[in-house]
Formats: structure tokens, C-alpha cells, sequence
């Protein structure tokens, strides 16, 4: 069953439809019923009722608890493995502009600290026999169990 509001809105977009297609189309295509005249009746009452819609009506009980909790995928969990998507550069500060320490293969295991700045998390990663502890962009990081990694 629609809540009131979203009959509301629809039942005023209706009504807006009904106005525009007065002012906007020629009187002749109003004479009498015909599917011209449905289609610009059905399609502007979804349009504008649905527009109308989505400004009024106060968000869902599900959009409410997204936006006030943060995504567990957001935080770096210390001592939590992740994979490389894709070959990553291990960094000795945040951003692109900082040394490059190596490059980790797509597909190697990250550790990470628990540390981040923006994009920018701290891990360690072996490389070449070497354990490296630096920063790389989160963008390229997946959860070690996750089931789209790559490889």
C-alpha cells in the first residue's frame, strides 16, 4: 500500500501534467482520446510525480542507517589481509607525489596497519624476499576472502 505522500505527489503530478499539457500541445490533440494522449498523460504523471516524489518524501528507514554508519570497508582493520588488484606502488608517504619504496604484484597479500589517511593506507607487503612497510592507495586493495579479487 502507498503512504500518503507518495499518492500525494503522484496525484500532484497528475495535476502538473495536466496543466503543461494544456499550455504545451495543440488543442487538437485533446479533441478526443487516443494513445497520444495516454502516453503524455502516463509518462508525465510518472516523471513529475516521481520527481516530486523523491523531493518530498523523507528518506527510508534502510537510507537513514547507511548514512549514519560508516561502510566496514572504509576502515583498515590492523593485522587484516588484503589482496592487490591490480600491481600497486608502495609508497613511503600518502599521495602520488611521494617516493615510490616498490611495486607489489596484482594479487599479493597486504597487511595492513590500521592507519590511514584519506585513500592512503599503511601496509607491509612482501616484496622480492623483503618486508616493506609503506603506504598504498586503497583504491587497488581488496579483502584477502573477498570473492571478486582478482587473482
Amino acid at each position: 500500500m502507498p503512504s500518503a505522500t507518495t499518492v500525494a505527489a503522484f496525484a500532484a503530478g497528475l495535476l502538473l501534467t495536466l496543466c503543461l499539457a494544456a499550455w504545451l500541445t495543440p488543442r487538437a490533440w485533446w479533441r478526443r482520446a487516443n494513445a497520444r494522449a495516454l502516453a503524455v498523460l502516463v509518462c508525465g504523471t510518472a516523471l513529475l510525480g516521481g520527481l516530486l516524489h523523491v523531493l518530498v518524501a523523507p528518506p527510508s528507514q534502510a537510507a537513514q542507517a547507511a548514512q549514519a554508519a560508516p561502510a566496514i570497508a572504509d576502515v583498515p582493520l590492523a593485522g587484516a589481509r588484503y589482496r592487490a588488484w591490480d600491481h600497486v606502488n608502495l609508497r613511503a608517504g600518502t599521495g602520488v607525489a611521494a617516493r615510490r619504496l616498490a611495486v607489489v604484484p596484482a594479487g599479493s597479500h597486504l597487511t595492513a596497519s590500521g592507519r590511514r589517511e584519506g585513500d592512503w593506507w599503511q601496509v607491509s607487503a612482501v616484496v622480492d624476499g623483503r618486508r616493506l612497510e609503506g603506504w598504498a592507495s586503497s583504491l587497488w586493495l581488496r579483502r584477502a576472502d573477498e570473492a571478486g579479487s582478482r587473482r
